[in-house]
């Protein structure tokens, strides 16, 4: 194993178990808004100081972005970790047992190492480019569509940027002709590991931050997903507009986009 994986393993399991303790007192939850729709509560930020610590215990020079701290510069600025200590903050605060720890390592601007820790459940998702990716140590493999006939596939409405809802629930509409079934779970990370894992056919969503995509992305792609922006193409860091699926899924999911979106989406 990569030892900067074993790192960060580390670092999600023991954020993990933090959070999933302190559903336990529920009182002691403290949640604020940061923004639009945005929430943070003192265990995300808990739960950063702890992954934080574990990184810099090992790696001291490396820079890391984090949602609630942002950037932390090093000396080393070719590794940078990015994390999201707590991705589904909202079903956190409700007490909807669906939420991860995201953590992935980037060296020389490619994502190299990436885990995505369920704590509810105990399942971890781990990724190392070039090896592929695994749920609790055995392998996962995307299967591929014909087409989009009887999928399943997970989203995430735009509750941040509500200037693009029409475009989206067109889209939303529009796919609906074709595919099966929508779950929206409320963890970007987590649904691109269950796009890996099989449990849903694709996932598309707008506007998501770097730490949101940054690890389950490589966990998608290495299990053999298609991993795109809203044009088709890998800008997805960037713009926040992600589409996950094989091959055939994804240019299904692209042409519905493509057809209702205005221009700002397709950047």
């Amino acid at each position: 194993m990569h030892p900067m994986l074993n790192i960060a393993i580390r670092a999600a399991r023991k954020a993990g178990n933090h959070i999933a303790k302190s559903l336990e007192n529920a009182d002691k939850i403290e949640s604020t808004q940061k923004g639009t729709n945005d929430f943070v509560t003192n265990v995300d930020k808990e739960a950063e100081a702890i992954i934080i610590d574990t990184i810099k215990n090992s790696y001291p020079d490396h820079s890391i972005v984090a949602e609630e701290n942002g950037l932390i510069e090093g000396k080393d600025k070719d590794a940078q970790w990015i994390i999201d200590p707590l991705d589904g903050t909202t079903n956190f605060v409700k007490g909807l047992p669906h939420f991860s720890v995201s953590i992935a390592v980037r060296l020389n601007g490619k994502t190299e190492v990436a885990c995505v820790y369920d704590p509810i459940r105990n399942e971890l998702f781990t990724a190392q480019r070039g090896a592929g990716a695994q749920l609790n140590n055995t392998r996962i493999r995307v299967k591929q569509l014909k087409d989009l006939q009887g999928t399943v596939l997970a989203t995430g409405f735009p509750f941040k940027q509500k200037q693009h809802s029409e475009s989206y629930l067109k889209i939303l509409s529009s796919l609906f002709v074709d595919c099966s079934d929508f779950r929206r779970t409320g963890s970007a990370a987590l649904d691109l590991c269950y796009v890996a894992a099989n449990r849903v056919d694709g996932y598309f969503e707008i506007g998501l931050k770097p730490w949101d995509i940054a690890a389950g992305e490589l966990i998608a792609r290495e299990a053999g997903a298609i991993v795109t922006d809203f044009a088709g193409g890998t800008e997805y860091m960037k713009s926040g507009n992600v589409v996950a699926a094989s091959a055939r899924g994804v240019k299904g999911i692209i042409k519905h986009i493509r057809e209702n979106s205005n221009e700002g989406l397709l950047k």
